[in-house]
C-alpha cells in the first residue's frame, strides 16, 4: 500500500466529523462504556480497569474521545491524540461539558513525539487500531509504555474483511478476498459508503508481530452482534455478525 494513508484518513475524518457529534455526546454521557459498533457490554469485555487512579493513560486515535472521558472518570490522567482537528474540536467541547481534564494533541498516533515510557496504559477503539499500519503504531505504543504497561485495542476482525465485497457493499456469506497476505483495504473509491484506508492482519501475522515487538498477549476476545441486533452497521449486517466475529479485542502487556 503506497498511498498516503495519513493524509487521506485525516481528510476523511475532518469531512465526516459532523456526523459523529451526536454519537460522541451519547457515549460521553453513557453511565457505563459501550464498546464497538454494536455497543457491547463493558462488564463482558472489560477493556478498562475499573479503578484507574494514578494511571497515566493515552488514547491513540481518539476521535471524539469518549474513551478518554471514561478513563478520566475512573481517575486516570489522560492524553488523547488524533490527526483530525475537526474531531478534536468535538472532543474538546465534550470534555469541557463534562468537566474532564484531558490533554489533547493533534498528531499522528504512528509518531506521537511523546517521551519514551511515559504511560502505564494505552488504548485504541477504532482509532490507530484500524487506521494505522500495525507494524508502525504498535511499535510506537510499545515505546510509549513503561515496563509492565498494558495496551488494549479493538478493531475489525479479519473475517469481516474477507467477507466484504470489493465495492464496499455490506458483508455477504461467502469470501470475497484472499486471507493470505492480508494487509487491510482501501475504501476511498468504492461504490458504497466510501471512506479511508484501513489495516488488518491474519491471525498468524498479528501474533508474529506482537512477538517481534515484545508484547505478551494477556487475553483475546472475538465479538459478535448481540442476539437482538438488527439492521446494518458499518457495512456489517446484524445477521452476519451474529454468526461470525465482526470485531476483535487484543489485551497486551509490555513485560516488566
Amino acid at each position: 500500500m503506497s498511498r498516503d494513508h495519513v493524509a487521506i484518513n485525516r481528510d476523511i475524518w475532518n469531512e465526516d466529523a459532523p456526523h459523529w457529534v451526536d454519537v460522541g455526546a451519547r457515549l460521553w454521557a453513557a453511565e457505563r462504556p459501550e464498546w464497538g459498533n454494536w455497543g457491547q457490554s463493558d462488564a463482558t469485555l472489560a477493556l478498562l480497569p475499573e479503578d484507574m487512579s494514578g494511571v497515566q493513560a493515552i488514547e491513540l486515535g481518539c476521535g471524539t474521545a469518549y474513551v478518554s472521558g471514561w478513563m478520566a472518570r475512573r481517575g486516570a490522567a489522560v492524553t488523547a491524540i488524533d490527526i483530525s482537528p475537526a474531531q478534536l474540536a468535538t472532543a474538546r467541547a465534550l470534555a469541557a461539558k463534562h468537566g474532564a481534564e484531558i490533554t489533547f494533541i493533534e498528531g499522528n498516533a504512528e509518531a506521537t513525539g511523546l517521551p519514551d515510557a511515559a504511560f502505564d496504559f494505552a488504548i485504541s477503539e477504532y482509532g490507530a487500531s484500524i487506521w494505522c499500519p500495525p507494524e508502525i503504531w504498535l511499535r510506537e505504543a510499545w515505546r510509549l509504555l513503561r515496563p509492565g504497561g498494558r495496551l488494549v485495542f479493538l478493531g475489525n476482525h479479519p473475517l469481516s474483511l474477507i467477507c466484504a465485497p470489493a465495492n464496499g457493499a455490506p458483508n455477504e456469506w461467502h469470501l470475497h478476498r484472499p486471507y493470505k497476505g492480508m494487509w487491510g483495504a482501501d475504501w476511498t473509491e468504492v461504490a458504497f459508503e466510501p471512506s479511508g484506508i484501513c489495516f488488518n492482519l491474519t491471525m498468524e501475522d498479528w501474533i508474529a508481530l506482537f512477538s517481534d515487538i515484545g508484547f505478551r498477549v494477556e487475553r483475546y476476545r472475538e465479538i459478535y452482534a448481540p442476539d437482538d441486533a438488527q439492521g446494518v452497521r458499518a457495512a456489517i449486517p446484524a445477521e452476519w455478525a451474529k454468526s461470525y466475529p465482526v470485531e476483535q479485542v487484543w489485551y497486551l502487556e509490555k513485560p516488566a
